[in-house]
């Protein structure tokens, strides 16, 4: 409908057009990385991904593949910039304050190239709305070098697991410490705080875990301050992979069912924290 409720007749110069039956979709999938304003946008024939960091030691990527959209076109090898997170999903939710149940918005999202702004179409019940939001010189993001010859250990569970070890861990401490083995304790997460240290231990075979790929032993802690954005994710997630490497740095994958039924993923990346490190040396 927003061919004939807006949407420019010269669409072919847009470099990518993007559209979703429902926008929250794409809105949900944002919010569990908005943890910074501002974002980088990279999309390619894939899909898209935006990517959100802080502090050089965490990052959050949110990844819509080409088949989530119902249109999706991209002229060029690859488009990428930096946009106001924030911004974007103010006005993908635009509606949602006023929506009925059962109402989706409809989105209709335009790039024009380099210097232009990110045109969306937003229709529901007939209402378009028109957002124009700047775009700005995409920032080199960090590379965390983490690639599958260098994992060492690998966990695959049910996210209401982790839920529910994160209510019964002290997260309110410094760090989180987990530990992954072939041996027991096999996958244990645990706090250390004033009033004494918790621990939520998960055997191999246990009917939360679907994977157990552990070569050997590691235990590293991780700052609870990077890893709090990432609970996010896990709110809306079924799943979760925990991967690490060979230099203890961590990889969240979690994957998120959509409102439509497809599968779509977040991934964080954190690195271990060397202070706790120097301290255990």
């Amino acid at each position: 409908m927003l061919e004939d409720s807006g949407f420019p007749a010269d669409a072919d110069q847009f470099v990518l057009v993007a559209s979703l039956d429902n926008a929250r979709n794409l809105s949900n999938l944002l919010k569990a990385i908005h943890f910074r304003d501002h974002a980088t946008f990279f999309a390619s024939a894939n899909g898209i991904r935006v990517t959100a960091e802080a502090a050089k030691s965490v990052q959050g990527n949110a990844f819509i593949q080409a088949s989530v959209f119902q249109e999706f076109r991209i002229e060029e090898d690859s488009v990428i910039f930096l946009i106001n997170l924030t911004v974007l999903l103010d006005c993908l939710t635009i509606f949602s304050a006023s929506s009925l149940p059962g109402v989706t918005t409809v989105l209709r999202m335009c790039y024009r190239g380099y210097g232009y702004p990110l045109t969306l179409f937003l229709e529901e019940s007939g209402v378009v709305t028109v957002c124009k939001i700047q775009t700005q010189e995409p920032e080199e993001t960090l590379d965390f070098d983490f690639c599958n010859t260098n994992v060492i250990n690998k966990i695959i569970l049910q996210s209401e697991s982790l839920r529910e070890a994160f209510t019964e861990l002290d997260m309110s401490c410094e760090v989180l410490q987990i530990t992954m083995s072939p041996e027991k304790p096999y996958f244990r997460l645990s706090t250390f705080g004033d009033a004494g240290s918790t621990h939520c231990d998960y055997p191999k075979d246990s009917d939360m875990i679907e994977a157990f790929h552990c070569n050997q032993t590691q235990c590293n802690r991780y700052k609870i301050s990077l890893l709090k954005p990432s609970t996010k994710a896990l709110a809306l997630s079924s799943k979760v992979s925990l991967r690490t490497d060979n230099r203890g740095f961590l990889s969240l994958q979690y994957m998120i069912r959509n409102e439509d039924g497809q599968i779509c993923f977040v991934e964080y990346y954190c690195c271990p924290d060397e202070e706790m490190e120097d301290v255990d040396s």
